[in-house]
């Protein structure tokens, strides 16, 4: 008999993500090599035997007995959850303290992790481990206004509910490519305002539009637009305080990439040349102003800030005088594009419904960076 007979077979995602930095937490990932390394949780340990284990063959997995420790507690993940449940079982038997992560992937890809960012007052990022993707929720009295939603509503309710505060408001940096926005279902559900630049409009309808120098008020403070085009030609980032929201313009380790409008290389170089003046305007601004940007390649600096004046010292591309060499720069590093992004920015831009298979579509790594 299991010395774990009895205990929940399953372990949440949240919980995963909880205890990311837990010596005491392995992370066992039974999916094909390939998979695994397109996508995967961070500091997790391989075992390819996906196929295996679909066919009900657990013979390889017991033959890797020794590859896992027997003084912690295993996670197992797979796509859905269904084979990690085997694998789990088969690891109980043999006396392992195993649990199948619910939902696999898939579950890893709807986490939401807040971290409240105390050199900027009354901002809380809001961080999705398994995407790669940054939202914030920015407040002041009992007001909040909250940036760059995922399509999960619920958690910026939930956020805001926490807090004791009332949302006001709903803005995008810009219409995104990787991720479907919840900007407009939430303002949709709450009837409050969505805020988008107009050269992001696309086909929607009933957005507030925004444009540089206009504020957007919550509670007592402003937020002030300013117009970065290069990612998009509607990519705005928005000054609260001591801090900048950065949006997919400016990352802790790269910056935007410009190719998701239009492929052709004549395109991509003339949003590059657009990045390259957008981010010499932010890099006009005071170096003390903390940078939130979109996205993260490092989660393990949270919550993910740093300065301006930073950046320009280790941002190889932000700190770049020559635009012409700039410009080349981005266009030889591109990499793989986001999965499914013309879908995703079709629905975002209000071209394709939002249906049932959305969240489908965002599942898999994030590639919004230049290089």
């Amino acid at each position: 008999m299991s010395k774990t007979e009895g205990v929940d077979p399953t372990i949440a995602p949240g919980e995963v993500a909880a205890r990311r930095d837990d010596d005491d937490l392995f992370v066992l990932d039974v999916r094909n090599e390939d998979d695994y390394d397109e996508w995967h949780v961070e500091g997790s340990y391989n075992l390819p035997i996906y196929d295996q284990l679909l066919e009900g063959d657990v013979s390889e997995l017991e033959a890797s007995l020794e590859e896992f420790p027997d003084d912690e507690e295993i996670a197992i993940v797979c796509v859905a959850g269904v084979t990690s449940a085997t694998a789990a079982a088969v690891l109980r038997d043999h006396g392992y303290d195993a649990r199948s992560m619910a939902d696999g992937m898939n579950g890893w890809g709807r986490v939401h992790v807040t971290d409240d960012v105390d050199s900027v007052a009354g901002v809380t990022q809001i961080v999705r481990p398994g995407t790669g993707c940054i939202s914030y929720l920015v407040a002041d009295s009992d007001e909040a206004v909250v940036v760059d939603p995922s399509m999960y509503v619920e958690q910026y309710r939930r956020v805001a509910d926490q807090q004791g505060v009332e949302l006001v408001g709903v803005v995008d940096t810009h219409a995104h490519a990787d991720h479907v926005s919840g900007g407009r279902p939430l303002a949709d559900e709450l009837d409050i305002p969505y805020y988008l630049h107009d050269a992001d409009g696309g086909e929607l309808e009933g957005y507030t539009s925004i444009e540089d120098g206009d504020t957007i008020a919550v509670g007592d403070r402003d937020l002030e637009v300013l117009h970065t085009p290069g990612h998009t030609p509607g990519s705005v980032s928005l000054r609260v305080g001591d801090g900048l929201l950065s949006g997919d313009t400016l990352f802790i380790r790269s910056v935007g990439r410009p190719d998701l409008e239009g492929t052709d290389e004549a395109d991509v170089r003339e949003g590059a040349r657009e990045l390259f003046e957008s981010l010499d305007r932010l890099a006009d601004l005071p170096d003390e102003l903390v940078v939130l940007p979109g996205h993260f390649s490092d989660e393990s600096i949270r919550p993910l800030a740093t300065t301006l004046g930073d950046l320009e010292a280790t941002n190889d591309l932000f700190g770049m005088d020559d635009r012409d060499a700039f410009v080349q720069t981005i266009v030889d590093g591109l990499s793989d594009e986001p999965a499914n992004y013309n879908r995703i920015k079709a629905i975002n831009w209000g071209e394709e419904p939002l249906t049932d298979d959305a969240a489908e579509l965002e599942l898999g790594p994030n590639n919004c960076a230049a290089n």
